[in-house]
């Protein structure tokens, strides 16, 4: 019972494989039959056509912008330095890194009892000097006098002794009066020549005492000086940076203390080719003032500031390349010096160029153009700018012409392309052909289309649906027409 009811599983399970055996024979044959009734597919040789995208160039005046780097910098930066050493006995709130300073503000005192010593001290020689020069006008002006009278006394002795010469010749006077005579008239002038002797000493003294009158006045003065120079004052507004200084503290002569910087007086300082500097000079070979945007990126917001081209560099820096450029900032309010910056600087405008995205131009200096028949054409143009992605290029060949956006080495000139226009925002705006089809036409086109075993069914009822309609898009009757052969 049991070896029955095994065979007969047996003859089942054989006679279920003999079935499937037979029927993917079937299969099999129904194929190989279909594939020999639809014949050989011709192969056609097609031209391959590339998709590009396209711009349309137009000649226009624009105006280039140099983008570099740079650093804030302050032009009045003021270091602050003890003219003369002591200690330090004041100082000021505000002076610590960062205080903002007023102009004329007492920064640093320091003790300044001996330099106010000899400033007393200097000040008593002066005025013992004024004395002394006093005194000598005093004596000089009394000499004068007696100088005058010698000079009376001589012309009456000479006036005597004419007269007892007179008498002495008329017979009248005795000559022992006119010997006395003749005495006091050389009495007179020895006293005269004395006199004389005694203004010039009187002068010289006079001229000692204003020698030494104005050597006090220079000691008052240095003294006055070393007594300011315990006194440190601020020469602007600004702010405090360095500061090295505490109260109390013994400060030596000519010692940095601090450095004093004025932050509205910022400018940029930034660095760029021989080529580049070239485009910003006039016919003179001087610097042109164009103006310069400052920026510094920020986690939330950048800051923005204007400035213009003041001046540059004197000389090239040894090691260095290129030309160091000043620019003044206008708007500070943010920027601090130190700070590492972007610019972007306005050069000359250029008149009658092209924009184009940088792509569009090979090594050579050449871009594609589109001709009519939706060939490639190259064509050299003169590499004027490049401003990031974009390119400025000049060519008397190219106005209005439609340029290849993109360059592959695939692209070159003589290649059919199939052209995308894009418009102002990017949108695509080719327009889709329409054609009108005759019954003909249209018949063998739907024969094709339902005959072709190789087109999905969604796809064949797609496109027979648009060759039913009146007018039919051009692109599918040149493909289908491309396939068929004809």
């Amino acid at each position: 019972m049991r070896f029955f009811r095994k065979s007969l599983i047996g003859l089942m399970l054989l006679s279920l494989s003999v079935g499937l055996l037979a029927y993917a024979g079937k299969m099999i044959g129904s194929a190989v039959e279909e594939r020999a009734s639809k014949g050989q597919r011709p192969s056609q040789k097609r031209e391959r056509i590339f998709t590009v995208n396209v711009v349309q160039a137009k000649p226009q005046s624009i105006t280039p912008v140099l983008k570099a780097f740079g650093e804030v910098q302050s032009r009045r930066t003021l270091d602050l330095r003890m003219a003369s050493g002591g200690q330090v006995v004041e100082l000021s709130k505000s002076f610590v890194n960062g205080g903002q300073i007023k102009a004329g503000e007492l920064l640093v005192q320091l003790n300044r009892s001996d330099a106010q010593s000899t400033l007393l001290r200097a000040e008593a020689d002066v005025t013992d000097a004024f004395d002394e020069v006093g005194e000598a006008r005093r004596a000089l002006s009394l000499m004068k006098d007696e100088l005058k009278a010698a000079e009376e006394q001589k012309s009456l002795r000479a006036k005597a002794l004419a007269r007892q010469v007179d008498l002495q010749t008329r017979g009248v006077g005795t000559t022992a009066a006119v010997e006395t005579a003749e005495l006091q008239a050389s009495s007179a002038r020895q006293a005269l020549l004395s006199k004389r002797s005694l203004l010039d000493q009187v002068k010289s003294r006079g001229a000692q005492a204003n020698t030494r009158l104005a050597r006090a006045k220079l000691a008052r003065d240095d003294a006055q000086r070393r007594l300011d120079d315990t006194a440190l004052y601020a020469e602007f507004d600004g702010i405090l940076s360095d500061v090295t200084l505490v109260k109390g503290g013994l400060v030596s002569s000519n010692e940095r203390l601090g450095r004093l910087i004025d932050p509205s007086a910022l400018e940029v300082s930034f660095r760029i080719s021989t080529d580049q500097y070239t485009r910003f000079l006039n016919d003179e070979g001087d610097l042109i003032k164009s103006p310069v945007s400052v920026s510094m990126e920020g986690l939330v917001n950048d800051l923005i500031a204007e400035a213009e081209l003041v001046r540059d560099s004197g000389a090239v820096g040894e090691g260095q390349s290129g030309r160091m450029l000043f620019a003044a900032m206008e708007d500070t309010r943010g920027f601090m010096p130190g700070d590492f910056v972007s610019l972007s600087v306005t050069e000359p405008m250029q008149n009658y160029v092209v924009k184009l995205p940088a792509s569009a131009i090979n090594a050579n200096f050449e871009v594609l153009l589109v001709t009519n028949e939706d060939r490639l054409e190259a064509l050299q143009v003169k590499l004027v700018r490049r401003q990031g992605n974009e390119i400025l290029v000049r060519s008397r060949d190219l106005a209005n012409r439609e340029v290849v956006a993109e360059q592959t080495p695939m692209l070159g000139a003589g290649i059919k392309v199939k052209p995308v226009r894009s418009g102002p925002k990017g949108a695509k705006i080719e327009e889709i052909e329409m054609v009108e089809l005759t019954e003909e036409r249209r018949s063998k086109l739907m024969a094709f289309i339902e005959g072709n075993g190789y087109i999905p069914p969604d796809a064949k009822k797609r496109i027979l649906g648009q060759l039913r309609k009146d007018k039919v898009p051009a692109n599918v009757v040149e493909r289908i027409e491309s396939r068929m052969g004809g």
